[in-house]
């Protein structure tokens, strides 16, 4: 059966002579060369009458002696489901089944037409361009003040693109067997964008004819070329939120709710004591909550009205991901897109809600972006742009042991992403954001210096927290110190895991006095310029509590758990940087790396009679201790050199003062208080010479054991140094001191 089509070619390279060029199979061994039949307004056309129904093509110029071909990525396949007439554009491998369109204008002519229509409070309208041109893209959905609203979506490869919609409004005739349920399809005409391309499709849906009302508006777009399947319905990267069961996108009003937050300042970075949750595992089971508000927003609403938070005396919240992701109430750690919000969970409103209400109670929000990777199983980025660049399309990259790598570092894909913090800085809030895995392994730190640049340096958002996931950690990232990311300290925690198990931890970092004063001293020989690109912690998410870890290297002892975790949270509070605890961590629970559900986490079998209570009281008045004096919290360049911070007791110091042992301690000041701070790491006691440089009486504050009041007048908690030093002060073993001049 011979198979009869016409193919359109635009000619786009100025070939003198444009010639297609046919063959069969990878090996060539059927070839043809084909003269043009005609011209028209596209370009050039060529009729076959082939034996073959599939056949591969491109196009060169043949000039005489001289042969100009199209290079090997514009290799295009036909097959009959394409049908008897195609087009093709130079030096593209897409092949397209109606006549791609042609761009009408510029964006920017739109974006003038509607400017006065944009909500100007808790409205983001996405405009983000790295490029030289800062071209306003309008991508997304939004619905303007006259009630219209307008979709904007970004594909440079399409022929075609329409809202697929349940929209009442204007439609033309297509193959209904592609859509689903009743939805029409409404054109949306090509505008030049990016880089001044064709690129961008928008369309204006007015009020009029919406009868609709806005939350029962959802849609796809449907893509005719330049995509998997060549034609087909496609998510919106922009959406603001999906519909059940992740069936179509939802037009969303981010200005109807009433925000009373206008008071509020994000607070600077030295002033934060990070509390990681999860929204899902920080409320599941817990009887104290009702039911139907467990493992949501609204359960973590109403412990921020109980004032746990205040209580405990943290300063900020970091959320683990809070954008929509495939698995049901799980890490989080699988995006479906970047400026959703995850179903699950609650409503957009109801997110905001919760930022609303934290900052009512002085607690920043931190939300944590997965930018490195997507879900496998639900991904549609995946093959969204088909432009031949990579496995998966224009979106991506690669790929990381999480799942498909996101091409960041390409302008369009950092665009978004960047849209996605703006968005979520501007309609919910946010103070700031915690971004996964920055590694230069697995993300280009171009984007990382292109946020800096969008976010902070534009004034966009001037005093956003911007956080790192950085293992190991790269200097890069300090910019010029004060302004840089803060990083969670890989060596920080690696260490202090190491010293606490008393052997090797992941096979690199072992329990050695060597490297003990450049971890409490924010890494600054490691990789930190200023303090405030530290963050340190001992429990994460993505690692196991204290105890748990311990127990890996064999050591069960109810009594010796229990300081070692005390151990590290004290550590934590008084290193310079800021510190970090994850949820469960104030309790002193046991937990494996990954366990997000506080309420699931059963008693420690070895210790049957341990008690929450106890740890999370001193917990509580630890960390408050670290909010109240700010000479636990002082940050610089080098506070040695300001006077803020001397050494007193280190391994490389002599042998009175703690020479070849795990142990450190050292003063810190500031105008109005002076902080002694002794840390022993040891199994055994060890004693010390305190050459404190002068006389005089500090009060302890806290100890393993307990926290204590300076009203107390407790001449126990007295330390007198006399000469200018104490001789032989003991630390026993596992233990820390916080003394406060008197």
């Amino acid at each position: 059966m011979r198979t009869k089509v016409r193919i359109h070619y635009d000619n786009g390279h100025n070939f003198e002579n444009p010639v297609l060029w046919i063959w069969q199979n990878a090996k060539r061994n059927i070839e043809q060369e084909v003269k043009a039949s005609g011209r028209d307004s596209y370009g050039f056309y060529y009729d076959l009458m082939l034996k073959n129904s599939t056949f591969n093509f491109k196009f060169k110029d043949q000039k005489a002696e001289d042969v100009i071909w199209e290079k090997e990525q514009s290799n295009r396949f036909y097959n009959p489901a394409l049908g008897g007439e195609v087009w093709s554009k130079a030096g593209w491998h897409n092949i397209y089944r109606v006549k791609p369109a042609e761009a009408i204008g510029h964006i920017t002519e739109v974006y003038e037409e509607i400017k006065d229509l944009i909500p100007q409070e808790n409205f983001y309208l996405p405009t983000t361009d790295v490029s030289e041109f800062q071209i306003p893209s309008l991508l997304g959905a939004h619905k303007l003040l006259d009630g219209s609203i307008s979709f904007a979506f970004f594909h440079p490869r399409a022929a075609q693109v329409s809202l697929a919609s349940n929209l009442n409004g204007f439609y033309r005739p297509v193959d209904y067997s592609r859509l689903e349920d009743n939805d029409k399809l409404i054109p949306l005409k090509l505008y030049r964008g990016y880089y001044n391309q064709p690129n961008i499709w928008w369309a204006i849906i007015l009020a009029e004819d919406i009868d609709n009302s806005l939350e029962q508006i959802e849609y796809k777009f449907y893509v005719q070329g330049g995509t998997a399947g060549n034609e087909r319905q496609v998510y919106d990267p922009y959406t603001r939120v999906y519909s059940d069961e992740l069936k179509r996108c939802v037009v969303v009003d981010p200005t109807s709710f009433k925000w009373t937050d206008q008071k509020w300042r994000t607070p600077d970075i030295s002033e934060l004591i990070i509390y990681e949750l999860n929204v899902y595992g920080f409320t599941d089971r817990d009887s104290d909550i009702p039911e139907d508000e467990q493992s949501t927003f609204q359960g973590v609403i109403r412990r921020i009205k109980a004032g746990y938070f205040n209580d405990l005396g943290v300063t900020a919240l970091a959320l683990m991901p809070t954008s929509e992701a495939w698995t049901y109430f799980g890490l989080g750690y699988d995006p479906c897109s970047f400026m959703s919000v995850e179903k699950d969970f609650g409503t957009p409103d109801e997110f905001r809600e919760l930022v609303n209400t934290a900052h009512q109670h002085g607690l920043a929000v931190i939300i944590d972006q997965v930018f490195n990777h997507t879900s496998n199983k639900f991904n549609p980025l995946w093959n969204l742009i088909d432009d031949g660049s990579d496995r998966g399309g224009l979106y991506f990259a690669g790929s990381t042991q999480w799942g498909n790598r996101l091409a960041t570092g390409k302008d369009e894909v950092d665009n978004m992403l960047i849209d996605s913090c703006k968005l979520f800085i501007k309609e919910y809030h946010v103070d700031g954001f915690r971004f996964d895995a920055t590694s230069s392994n697995y993300t280009d730190h171009k984007l990382l210096y292109e946020i800096q640049d969008e976010i902070r340096n534009s004034g966009f958002k001037s005093d956003a927290i911007l956080i790192a996931e950085n293992l190991p950690n790269e200097s890069d990232l300090n910019f010029q110190g004060y302004n840089g990311y803060a990083q969670w300290s890989d060596i920080f925690h690696d260490k202090i895991k190491a010293l606490l198990r008393e052997g090797i931890f992941r096979n690199w970092c072992d329990n050695s006095p060597e490297g003990l004063g450049d971890i409490f001293y924010f890494s600054k020989g490691h990789f930190a310029a200023h303090t405030n690109n530290v963050i340190n912690y001992s429990e994460s998410h993505d690692e196991t509590s204290v105890k748990f870890e311990v127990e890996s290297n064999n050591i069960l002892e109810c009594d010796i758990k229990e300081r070692k975790s005390r151990l590290a949270m004290i550590a934590t509070m008084v290193a310079l940087g800021q510190p970090m605890i994850y949820m469960g961590q104030e309790l002193g629970v046991r937990r494996d790396r990954n366990n997000i559900d506080i309420n699931k986490i059963t008693p420690d079998p070895n210790c049957p009679g341990y008690e929450y209570n106890d740890f999370y009281h001193w917990t509580q008045k630890l960390i408050n201790l670290r909010k109240k004096y700010s000479a636990l919290k002082i940050t610089g360049y080098n506070p040695i050199e300001s006077g803020q911070f001397n050494w007193v007791i280190g391994p490389w110091l002599s042998s009175e003062a703690g020479r070849n042992k795990r142990v450190i301690g050292w003063k810190t000041k500031d105008d109005q208080d002076e902080m002694l701070i002794l840390l022993n790491f040891e199994r055994e006691e060890v004693k010390v010479d305190l050459n404190i440089a002068y006389s005089g009486l500090w009060f302890k504050l806290a100890d393993i054991e307990g926290v204590y009041s300076e009203d107390g007048g407790n001449e126990y908690n007295n330390l007198e140094i006399k000469d200018k030093q104490s001789n032989e002060f003991l630390l026993p073993p596992y233990s820390g001191f916080i003394y406060k001049r008197i």
